[in-house]
């Protein structure tokens, strides 16, 4: 058991490993974000995508579903892959946000490698996303691609 000052790693019954810890900042970050409203800018969302993806072995799909207001409803990993790659279902990401209610989602994966440079295929993801949510009028504001050291935005590069 780990004994702390701080009130979040003070547990009796838990012995905190670094999951947990990241899952306590997750959402420790995640209740700034409904406080601060609306995500308005890029930097928000990837404070807290960088802080749950960059550091992770295997690629990872994320997902921030929002409200018309571009609050956050839910943040959660969608699909788990590989070292270089993950196998992303629009019809799962389409069908959640039906049930969740969204308005917009953005969406996000790390590259493993280090790499922030966005992939054919992750420009050919994003398009299938774009276009499935579409239908059922959600818009997908953003897609990033998360590393510890930088990200790319798919939308600032005119791709969503």
């Amino acid at each position: 058991m780990i004994i702390s000052d701080r009130p979040f790693l003070r547990q009796r019954s838990k012995v905190w490993n670094d999951e947990a810890i990241l899952n306590e900042a997750a959402a420790i970050l995640r209740k700034r974000l409904r406080r601060l409203g609306t995500l308005s800018d890029p930097t928000t969302a990837t404070d807290f995508l960088k802080m749950r993806l960059a550091g992770l072995e295997q690629e990872v799909f994320y997902v921030l579903y929002l409200d018309t207001k571009h609050r956050i409803i839910e943040a959660e990993p969608a699909f788990t892959g590989t070292i270089d790659s993950a196998e992303v279902h629009p019809r799962v990401i389409v069908r959640r946000a039906l049930e969740l209610n969204a308005a917009a989602l953005i969406c996000a994966h790390n590259h493993p490698s280090g790499d922030p440079t966005a992939s054919l295929s992750d420009h050919a993801l994003t398009n299938k996303l774009k276009e499935a949510l579409g239908l059922v009028d959600i818009r997908l504001l953003d897609h990033f691609v998360v590393t510890a050291e930088a990200f790319t935005s798919l939308a600032a590069m005119g791709r969503v």
